[in-house]
């Protein structure tokens, strides 16, 4: 997996301040779940496995930890949950910082932690309608197939701004038909034009990428991805070629959807609703609060502008934002704080680049 593992020197968050987390809930199978015959060294290449890969970072750190908790919570076989992490290499916390504050929070997690040298996506990215949505690691997701081992064949990819209130092996267990590499909750009703210019559509050769298909919106904060589809039709790259048309000729506002719109619209694999209740963050202009879809939940999703931590702290909560807060484990005013684990050694054998960018 990475040819080069390194160590980091102290810094980014401290001790006292990232340590306002208590330590989760010991979550352990049932006696249903299947054994586990994997090793430390192949424990990610385990086909029993789930694999879930999230972004880490120490501006989402309290969400990433609150959906890493929904997801153990519900599980069936919680200890066959693998997570893979990927952090900023430049993150004001550094690596060690957050991989030691993940151990600790939550010691019986089964996780590694990949290093995204964030100057493979500088140059692509175009300006944005809010600055967040330029973060490079955002465009995180694209590299997936090259960050993780080549023994992963499918992952599920969350945002940190979400919770999940079902059983994730449900989500795992979804089929992608033979064409389809990714599979995500669809939103035919969505007014698929607008997230794109004006001078997009007016352009016969740009947008005729649609002439054959029948795209609807998808969000891309929860996906099923074939890895061994996306490796073998190498699809970063052709992501990263309209992220390059995107610079010279301005054909979209937002950030990394709509190359995944453009790359995948109409040959998504659809997914039950109830596995993305999305908008909840409310306008992004005017920062509102949502309401649920109609139809049951499985998992939901604070995209958007609002977060459920921040307006919390705030004491201006919107009504869902009280279905996210059971979940969150930053209690600074509890007595029960962590303290670095006592194996943080081993915190340096979950710390890696991907062969890929070496």
């Amino acid at each position: 997996m990475s040819s080069a593992i390194r160590s980091f020197p102290d810094g980014g968050l401290s001790s006292e301040s990232a340590f306002g987390f208590i330590e989760a809930p010991d979550y352990r199978n049932g006696v249903d779940c299947p054994a586990t015959t994997s090793t430390e060294t192949t424990m990610f290449c385990d086909p029993s496995l789930v694999h879930i890969a999230m972004t880490l970072d120490s501006e989402y750190l309290r969400g990433s930890m609150a959906a890493v908790h929904s997801v153990l919570k519900h599980a069936s076989c919680p200890e066959h949950v693998f997570f893979h992490f990927i952090a900023a290499e430049f993150d004001p916390a550094s690596p060690r910082v957050l991989t030691q504050i993940v151990m600790t929070i939550f010691p019986s997690l089964n996780f590694k932690i990949y290093i995204f040298r964030e100057d493979t996506v500088l140059n692509l990215i175009s300006s944005s309608i809010r600055s967040a949505l330029e973060n490079p690691l955002n465009y995180a997701r694209n590299h997936l197939g090259d960050l993780l081992d080549p023994c992963v064949k499918r992952v599920i990819y969350l945002d940190s701004d979400l919770i999940l209130v079902d059983d994730v092996r449900k989500l795992w267990n979804v089929q992608l038909s033979e064409s389809r590499v990714i599979g995500a909750p669809e939103y035919c009703h969505a007014n698929f034009t607008k997230y794109f210019t004006d001078y997009f559509w007016s352009d016969p050769l740009l947008s005729r990428v649609f002439g054959s298909r029948n795209p609807c919106y998808f969000n891309t904060g929860v996906m099923v991805m074939d890895l061994g589809k996306w490796r073998e039709g190498n699809y970063r790259r052709k992501i990263e070629n309209w992220m390059e048309i995107q610079r010279k000729k301005r054909i979209y506002e937002l950030g990394s959807l709509p190359p995944f719109l453009l790359v995948f619209g109409g040959n998504v694999e659809p997914i039950d609703h109830r596995w993305n209740q999305h908008g909840l963050g409310g306008d992004n202009v005017k920062g509102s609060c949502r309401a649920l879809h109609s139809g049951p939940v499985s998992l939901l999703h604070w995209s958007g502008k609002g977060k459920p931590w921040v307006r919390l702290d705030e004491k201006k909560p919107c009504p869902l934002d009280n279905l996210w807060e059971p979940y969150d484990l930053y209690k600074p005013d509890q007595l029960r704080r962590l303290k670095p684990h006592p194996q943080l050694q081993r915190s340096l054998n979950l710390i890696g680049y991907s062969n890929y960018f070496i």
